[in-house]
């Protein structure tokens, strides 16, 4: 009877992962901003639903995925250092981590500098997490494509 009971609520867990894995709780965009001679910022901007959060790329190993990109291997192309992060912050204890995070709300912006020749393609992907007060959906991945300006 446990079995038979614990197999139900496993499958319905399953269920429930599944429909909010299809939700999108973030749209991303992506764009490049020249800022001097084959230098760039790539800009990623998450307009985030209400009530719910995408944790900062500045986390511990314990608790939830942090925000990451990577960047396809292009000749030429060198990250210079991480991205910063602005937005609506929200810092402070999580009560469905039980540990202090850093998250944004709202609208978050990821900037990266890079160095690659004007006209180069992008291509990567990024990594991301939503919660809000009650659930967490598992981690997202978006593919992103950036024509750097001449």
């Amino acid at each position: 009877m446990n079995l038979r009971i614990n197999t139900l609520l496993l499958g319905l867990l399953f269920i429930t992962l599944n429909i909010n894995a299809q939700k999108q709780m973030a749209d991303w965009s992506f764009e490049a901003e020249k800022i001097g001679n084959n230098e760039y910022q790539i800009v990623f901007t998450a307009e985030v639903q209400e009530g719910w959060y995408i944790y900062s790329q500045f986390l511990g190993d314990d608790g939830p995925i942090p925000t990451s990109f990577e960047f396809d291997k292009i000749a030429g192309l060198e990250l210079q250092g991480k991205a910063k992060e602005e937005g609506y912050k929200k810092e402070g204890y999580d009560e469905i981590f039980g540990m202090n995070l850093v998250k944004f709300g709202k609208t978050v912006t990821f900037t990266q500098p890079v160095k690659a020749k004007a006209g180069t393609t992008l291509t990567g992907y990024l990594t991301y997490m939503t919660c809000n007060d009650e659930q967490c959906l598992p981690p997202t991945d978006v593919d992103f494509t950036i024509a750097l300006p001449n």
